[in-house]
């Protein structure tokens, strides 16, 4: 009686620290990229088409890229970064 008291307090302990750990770990994993726009560039020097937050700005010193304004792009205004709930994204202008 005594070993099964103890094996079924164990399991408690188990279970317990599984359900600490699934609802915790998932709330930790919400980190912040941005508070404001300004916080936002493009992800890529070229023709970018999603953004990141500036501590991952690429270098883009000695890039050299085409002056086309691509479709589905941040090209020509057609589209900005932002700051929605957290994340950076690309916000794209309503052209018609």
């Amino acid at each position: 009686m005594k070993k099964i008291i103890i094996f079924l307090f164990l399991l408690l302990i188990l279970i317990g620290g599984f359900f600490a750990y699934f609802f915790y770990s998932e709330k930790s994993d919400i980190i912040s990229e941005c508070s404001q726009d300004s916080d936002c560039v493009p992800a890529s020097c070229c023709h970018p088409k999603t953004c990141v937050p500036i501590s991952q700005k690429p270098i883009c010193d000695t890039i050299f890229c085409t002056m086309e304004c691509s479709p589905g792009t941040l090209d020509c205004n057609q589209g900005s970064c932002g700051c929605n709930s957290g994340k950076c994204e690309a916000v794209f202008n309503n052209i018609y």
